[in-house]
């Protein structure tokens, strides 16, 4: 199982009390505190995946960033969108969901802006406005179109940190890793109006893998990132 880097010295102190419990002779108790480190290793696991954007040369689809349940598709939810018109797609990553990110749509990374705050329960609608969340604003060129896909990290009532491993001026791909929120979390997805929604609420999303959204026209195949 491939484990993401920063899972390391958390799964290195979940292993301590098993340690200790197997030095001082108690087997039994080793073996029931060796599920610790087996659980949070599973959290933090990195399994590859074959978007359904870049690589089958659909410049026109926006996928999901994140292993989740979508809990709100439309109209933003209030005070939660940048500014501009938008639509919004936002999707909830329980402790078993896999929680790394990936970017939901390819193009230049234009801006990335970190808002610090509260620890809300990610489910819940004010937490997309009022926790912890790393902002990533994505611009690409098709044709002789610029098109804008914002998302967000946001933290959860027990997640406490993002991990974001892009920065302004970094060219990513539909489905790319982009970092990774530890501890259930909550990711948001702005795209303009006209573009196409593809789930809706309840629907379960793999990400890089399951179609979130996408443009009315079709690029050509090959379609470049810029």
């Amino acid at each position: 199982m491939k484990l993401d880097r920063d899972g390391l010295p958390f799964i290195a102190i979940a292993a301590i009390p098993a340690a200790v419990a197997g030095l001082t002779g108690r087997r039994r108790s080793a073996l029931a505190l060796g599920a610790l480190p087996v659980a949070v290793a599973a959290f933090f696991r990195d399994p590859d995946r074959l978007p359904d954007g870049e690589p089958s040369g659909d410049a026109d689809l926006v996928v999901a960033p994140a292993d989740a349940k979508v809990m709100h598709v439309g109209e933003p939810e209030p005070g939660a969108a940048p500014e501009g018109d938008w639509q919004q797609v936002s999707m909830f990553l329980s402790l078993a969901d896999v929680h790394i990110n990936r970017a939901p749509y390819g193009g230049t990374i234009t801006e990335v802006t970190y808002r610090p705050g509260r620890y809300l329960a990610a489910f819940k609608a004010e937490s997309g406005t009022e926790n912890e969340r790393s902002e990533i604003t994505v611009v690409r060129t098709v044709g002789d179109e610029e098109r804008t896909v914002v998302f967000r990290q946001v933290v959860g009532l027990a997640a406490r940190r993002v991990v974001t491993r892009v920065a302004p001026g970094d060219v990513v791909h539909t489905g790319e890793r982009i970092g990774l929120m530890k501890f259930g979390s909550r990711m948001d997805v702005f795209v303009p109006p006209g573009v196409e929604i593809l789930v809706t609420p309840g629907t379960k999303v793999k990400a890089g893998e399951t179609p979130l959204a996408r443009w009315p026209q079709v690029a050509a195949v090959g379609a470049e990132v810029s």
